[in-house]
């Protein structure tokens, strides 16, 4: 028979499981990836509690408790904004609501990190030019195909690693775009549309704010307040080595629509596809 104390006791081990996976969680991301300036006075592995506290929209002394195995209440809309702070796959955040003892508001949410299986699959859809991107735009994996399709993306930082901040700023992807007025209105729209879920998140905020201070263009159709969904495409890209490409843009959700998703570029004529080719063959002689 299960007395007070017995379960006293797990709640006891359940907290103090919680506090240490939150705390592992925390040390292996770096500010880059979640829209934060490193500085250069950095001793903390990975984030620092205030830094999870701000972009979870929580007290650093309440993030603070729970890493210290306090016995505080948390609820399941908390424990999603630090899944998602965290960038916890489906997994770890099924385990983070297990060890809080809470029901997931979103049980079908998805990863915004990339698993070597996703990585791998990018890797057969060569020499097809695929990514996968989440709904802020951040490239947050490629094949080498895409790596050269608008730009050398290796040579980029990965903080500026986003498509909206390399149409606005990047010069070599601005060219490759044959059509770059209406690309950056359309992706400006989608982004638009994109951040209405995601108003209080510093991590969009920051980009907001950098591309409003980088690009002239950028402010002026932001003022528009223009807001477009999601669609599939013909894109037209310059490529500095083969040319013109035709290819269908295709996007694939890896969970919600707000959520990351597999972008892939398929050659829609014989001279495109042969195009893709000797793209390949340069980046595998580049590597």
């Amino acid at each position: 028979m299960t007395t007070m104390a017995t379960r006293g006791s797990e709640t006891d081990i359940r907290r103090h499981e919680l506090a240490a996976f939150l705390r592992s969680r925390r040390e292996r991301i770096t500010p880059e990836q979640v829209g934060l300036d490193r500085g250069r006075r950095r001793r903390t592995p990975g984030l620092r509690r205030e830094e999870v506290a701000q972009l979870s929209a929580v007290g650093v002394t309440w993030y603070t408790w729970l890493e210290q195995a306090r016995d505080i209440q948390v609820s399941p809309q908390v424990l999603d904004a630090l899944a998602r702070a965290l960038l916890l796959d489906r997994s770890e955040r099924t385990h983070l609501f297990a060890l809080a003892g809470a029901a997931d508001p979103a049980p079908g949410s998805d990863c915004t990190g990339v698993t070597p299986a996703l990585q791998g699959l990018l890797t057969q859809l060569e020499p097809f030019p695929a990514c996968v991107q989440n709904s802020r735009y951040d490239i947050l994996a490629h094949n080498r195909t895409y790596g050269r399709l608008f730009c050398d993306l290796d040579a980029v930082a990965p903080e500026d690693r986003n498509c909206m901040l390399l149409a606005y700023t990047h010069e070599e992807w601005r060219a490759a775009v044959v059509d770059l007025p209406a690309a950056r209105r359309v992706m400006a729209a989608k982004f638009r549309a994109a951040m209405a879920e995601h108003l209080a998140e510093p991590a969009w905020k920051a980009l907001l704010a950098r591309l409003e201070a980088a690009s002239p263009e950028f402010r002026e159709i932001w003022a528009r307040h223009e807001v477009v969904g999601p669609s599939n495409r013909t894109k037209l890209v310059r490529n500095a080595e083969v040319g013109l490409l035709r290819l269908e843009h295709t996007d694939l959700w890896l969970g919600p629509s707000a959520g990351p998703r597999l972008v892939s570029y398929v050659p829609a004529d014989e001279e495109s596809r042969r195009g893709l080719e000797r793209l390949m063959a340069s980046a595998i002689a580049g590597a």
